[in-house]
């Protein structure tokens, strides 16, 4: 299965990066590589998180991130990349 990271979502992981990176040095890296790592599990357990505002929503592992895809036959589109700790009205915003 192919995943395809929408811009919005990309400028979502830059936005992460930079905000991390300015917490402590490297650790924007950090979060960059545990997202594409949940990201690429997409390949296999695509589909199968529960819906949220009519996408599927995964967890990130190690940052309080949700990642908003949805899979269509062999193609999973991320469509955002956002934090948890925000206020959820943004997030139905954002994905409306």
């Amino acid at each position: 299965m192919k995943v395809l990271i929408l811009n919005e979502a990309e400028q979502d992981l830059i936005d992460g990066f930079r905000f991390y990176e300015t917490q402590s040095a490297g650790l924007g890296d950090y979060f960059l590589d545990s997202l594409f790592s949940d990201i690429d599990s997409l390949h296999l357990y695509a589909g199968i998180h529960a819906k949220h505002f009519g996408y599927h929503r995964m967890l990130s592992k190690r940052f309080p991130f949700a990642i908003y895809y949805r899979a269509e036959k062999n193609v999973v589109k991320v469509h955002a990349i956002l934090d948890c700790r925000r206020d959820p009205s943004r997030t139905g915003d954002r994905l409306k």
